[in-house]
């Protein structure tokens, strides 16, 4: 340790600007004029070395982070470094004054090598971070999101100031299936990515560059661009910076989109640059999407759903629907499929595939399913208590419930409350694939005594295996899968043999989205049970379905 390095370092500090030395000699490391022994060789893990690995020997790297051991244990303070050059690293450190006040240093390590390529002095300057410098600090630490970007956006507007003239872009991106990523290497690595992350965007981006984060994994850059290659040349570079950290593999989408009108809330551009991005979340060949204009209407409309999607829940804005099955031979209806319509006060019916699939991205499709599930058990609460035949009612469960049991304890009290026999309340999932989550999930519904329907059979790539050791018991088949096969004779066969093969292992089968009598007379000759679709009757209101059948 150095003898007399607080006083050292309180001189530095005292100074608007001032230097350090540190020199090698056969003693090893010294602080020129100050005399000191040698730095503790006792590295420090945490420091912000992320990135650096590649670029300094393990030699180097232990006197590195014996260095900054020794700043630390001086300071008694977090720090933060990110590499600027292979030779030169930029230390951050929050000193606590002691009227209460905090100020932040800049500590600029240089590093001269000899002609073996090993470091033999080290060139430390020290300055107090300037407004700018500390508000970029501040921004880089910071988590934000798109609803409250204060600090983003008054960093921005400088720019804009700055610059009029300039043209402007929004570069988004995020690390695809994060949340594996934490549950393969651990949450402490997790972190440890973010930080690389945020040290090597603090490296890459220049003045005319801004960049926040704005949630746990997704990043933004505001860059200023000339063409449209100049922005996948910075999106291929950072690629290059940030990919592969630890030899972990990992996959970072991009999403890109112009400042159009600087006097917009950047909001705006924000949720095109996301809208973009997600576009090609489900591509693992594309790493790289520009808004396009004509996705304005899907951003907008999303938008739109998302500000009035509660209160459309609490005002029964979301209506129950019922989509009669129709027994083939006899014509009787067996039972129904409940499905939800948007009833808008100002844009009228609003189809679900609007909102559904926003729901299922933003979790509100939880709520919405509950909600759907305790219409059908009133509805048939109803037809018990009058004295109605009852047929059951199917409701479609998002595999978003199988992240915990909640479900279970929902679907149990909703048929204990309306005095509902569970196999009046059938259950639709989407087939498994090879989700153990899921199966779980089934298998605990199975469990509670509750029907189990495999909806969309046929519309995956994993449809025979979903059928081993299966807990359903109904498979429902896809009308993609009905109409794409029964056009030739080897498609014929192929549903015919699916349907007999389910019938024989104990499943029962409803094909759904049927449409004409050939349709049918096919499904029936298979030895198909039951169908529903527009052929027999769309999805309808409650009350029509009690006037008709």
């Amino acid at each position: 340790m150095f003898q007399d390095a607080e006083a050292v370092l309180r001189t530095l500090l005292s100074d608007d600007r001032a230097t350090l030395l540190f020199w090698k000699n056969s003693d090893g490391w010294k602080v020129l004029n100050y005399g000191c022994p040698n730095i503790d060789k006792s590295s420090y893990e945490q420091d912000g070395l992320f990135g650096m690995s590649d670029y300094i020997s393990d030699k180097d790297k232990e006197l590195y982070l014996s260095f900054l051991d020794e700043l630390r244990s001086l300071l008694k303070v977090n720090s933060h470094a990110v590499q600027t050059n292979k030779n030169r690293y930029e230390l951050i450190f929050r000193v606590q004054e002691m009227t209460g006040n905090e100020v932040c240093y800049s500590f600029d390590v240089s590093v001269h090598k000899d002609g073996d390529g090993w470091a033999d002095s080290m060139l430390v300057k020290i300055s107090e971070l300037s407004p700018e410098d500390l508000y970029r600090y501040n921004l880089s630490k910071v988590i934000t999101n798109d609803k409250n970007p204060a600090m983003f956006n008054i960093g921005a507007q400088e720019l804009f100031k700055r610059n009029p003239d300039k043209e402007y872009a929004l570069v988004q991106f995020d690390i695809a299936k994060f949340k594996i990523i934490n549950q393969q290497y651990g949450e402490a690595f997790g972190d440890e990515l973010l930080e690389y992350i945020i040290n090597t965007l603090k490296n890459q981006c220049t003045d005319e560059q801004l960049f926040v984060r704005l949630t746990a994994d997704v990043f933004m850059i505001m860059t200023p661009y000339e063409e449209k290659e100049d922005l996948i040349r910075l999106v291929d570079r950072i690629r290059e910076k940030l990919l592969g950290y630890k030899g972990v593999n990992y996959r970072l989408v991009f999403g890109i989109n112009s400042i159009k009108d600087k006097t917009k809330p950047l909001r705006d551009f924000g949720d095109g640059a996301a809208f973009a991005r997600q576009s090609i979340k489900n591509d693992a060949l594309k790493y790289l999407a520009f808004y396009e204009d004509d996705m304005s209407v899907n951003v907008r409309n999303a938008k739109w759903i998302e500000d009035r999607m509660e209160d459309a829940l609490a005002e029964k804005q979301f209506v129950m629907y019922l989509q009669p099955k129709f027994c083939i031979s006899t014509g009787e209806v067996v039972g129904a499929e409940a499905l939800v319509r948007w009833i808008n006060p100002e844009r009228g019916i609003i189809p679900p595939m609007e909102f559904i699939p926003l729901f299922e991205k933003n979790g509100f499709v939880i709520k919405l399913d509950y909600y759907i599930w305790e219409e059908a058990c009133k509805k048939l609460c109803e037809w018990k208590e009058n004295g109605k035949r009852l047929v059951p009612i199917s409701v479609n469960m998002s595999r978003k419930h199988m992240k915990d049991e909640g479900y279970l304890q929902v679907l149990n009290e909703l048929v204990d409350r309306y005095d509902i026999e569970r196999r009046y309340l059938e259950i639709e999932i989407t087939e498994t694939f090879d989700d153990d989550t899921v199966i779980k999930g089934v298998e605990l519904l199975k469990g509670e005594g509750f029907i189990l329907l495999m909806d969309d059979f046929g519309s995956g790539y994993s449809s025979l295996n979903t059928l081993k050791d299966t807990f359903f018991d109904i498979l429902k088949i896809d009308r993609g899968f009905l109409h794409d096969f029964v056009g030739s004779m080897r498609g014929q066969r192929i549903v015919e043999h699916t349907i007999h093969m389910s019938k024989d292992i104990g499943l029962d089968v409803i094909a759904e989205g049927v449409e004409t009598e050939e349709q049918l007379r096919f499904l029936e000759g298979c030895g198909c049970d039951v169908a529903q679709g527009f052929y027999y009757a769309r999805p309808m209101p409650v009350d029509e379905f009690d006037r008709l059948y």
